[in-house]
């Protein structure tokens, strides 16, 4: 197995966390099995009680599971990685495993609306408090700080208006008050913005989406330090199992390799896209972080190598121009997920934000004429084709 502080990215991508068997595999195997022999009572003894390191039950100790932990956590530059059933499951996870009753969370309200509800609805059943803050206003974070502040969370570029927020004056903020920063980066990956870098104590990634990358699976992760993650988060994983099964994490190895590359291809797609969509009538704003009217664009550039595949347009008819133009495409998979090879279209008010309140989904800035876009990796012509029919 290679030392991941030795190689690039890309050769992480590949090479990180595989420990090859005795039959010699070229590929990474996938191990589907639920429990594991032990060669004596001994070393079972050894094994639970954390004396010996080694496979326990596959809830959470799973070999093909593992290679895809510490692989993620090579890319992210974590100590510590937990892979889990999906995004949502890292986001409860964290949220599980880091808080108690009574804890305050500061939370932006530019997230993926199931979050906000997880956090509403959810966490406040078990005591936590939580504040909503416009994910741009660092004065609204700092006001909205208390003495039991324990998480600041927040998704940036943000779903679906494509929002910067300051990864590194968050963590400044969260630090000076004893609390922890979490950044969702599933817009970015690894490959286009590194979190832990920029200060930032955890990141959650929803693996379905661009460490995939061929809408094949669904899993999650929470990548930090051993003393967060690799404790408190996992402690949660291994008693209440939202685990990750052996053939997804196999997959999302197969992702990683290629992630760098569609990344880029991902980027460069969206940029020619938004570009054209900024000179098509009817359109009154377009939200993409590569293009200079965006209002973070000079912080995207600096904490970000790339602006990613995710754009979002209004249209001035609102939502019935907004379904028009849904309904009028052809090649476009209309669906709410995003980070595949093919592109997808969305209307956020009434799929992904759909459970928010009017009232929160004004204050987040989704309005009927929201279209959000997935840039996939057709040819570029083809995407503006299929999108010119309903504008």
């Amino acid at each position: 197995m290679i030392d991941p502080e030795e190689y690039g990215f890309s050769t992480r991508a590949i090479r990180a966390g595989h420990l090859r068997t005795d039959e010699g595999e070229h590929g990474e195997p996938i191990f589907p099995t639920s429990s594991y022999v032990f060669d004596s009572a001994e070393q079972a003894a050894a094994r639970f009680s954390g004396d010996e390191p080694g496979n326990i039950y596959s809830r959470f100790t799973n070999p093909t599971v593992r290679t895809f932990e510490q692989r993620l956590a090579a890319l992210e530059g974590g100590e510590r990685c937990v892979a889990t059933s999906s995004g949502m499951a890292a986001i409860l996870s964290t949220c599980m495993g880091l808080l108690k009753a009574g804890d305050h969370v500061v939370v932006s309200r530019s997230v993926f609306g199931t979050t906000v509800v997880l956090f509403n609805q959810f966490m406040a059943k078990f005591g936590i408090e939580v504040t909503f803050v416009s994910l741009t206003e660092l004065a609204e974070w700092e006001q909205a700080m208390r003495p039991n502040t324990r998480l600041l969370f927040l998704e940036t570029p943000a779903n679906p208006l494509t929002q910067v927020g300051d990864i590194s004056a968050l963590a400044a903020l969260a630090h000076q008050n004893g609390a922890l920063l979490a950044v969702d980066n599933v817009f970015c990956t690894p490959a286009l913005q590194q979190p832990l870098a920029l200060g930032a104590d955890i990141v959650i990634h929803s693996a379905t989406k661009y460490l995939d990358g061929q809408g094949r699976a669904m899993g999650g992760a929470v990548v930090g330090s051993e003393e967060v993650v690799g404790n408190d988060v996992y402690s949660f994983l291994r008693t209440a199992g939202p685990s990750m099964s052996p053939f997804n994490a196999w997959i999302f190895l197969k992702g990683l390799e290629t992630l760098k590359l569609r990344m880029d291809a991902h980027t460069k797609n969206a940029t020619l896209l938004a570009q054209w969509l900024e000179q098509q009538p009817g359109v009154s704003v377009v939200h993409y972080p590569g293009l200079e009217s965006h209002v973070q664009h000079e912080l995207a550039s600096t904490q970000q190598s790339g602006a990613g595949g995710i754009l979002s347009f209004e249209l001035e008819g609102g939502q019935e121009a907004a379904w028009g133009l849904i309904n009028a495409t052809k090649m476009v998979s209309i669906t709410a997920n995003l980070g595949d090879t093919k592109t997808t279209i969305t209307h956020p008010a009434t799929t992904t934000h759909g459970r928010l309140t009017p009232e929160e989904k004004q204050q987040a800035g989704i309005g009927g004429g929201l279209v959000r876009v997935a840039v996939g990796l057709e040819d570029i012509e083809d995407l503006k084709q299929d999108l010119v029919r309903g504008l």
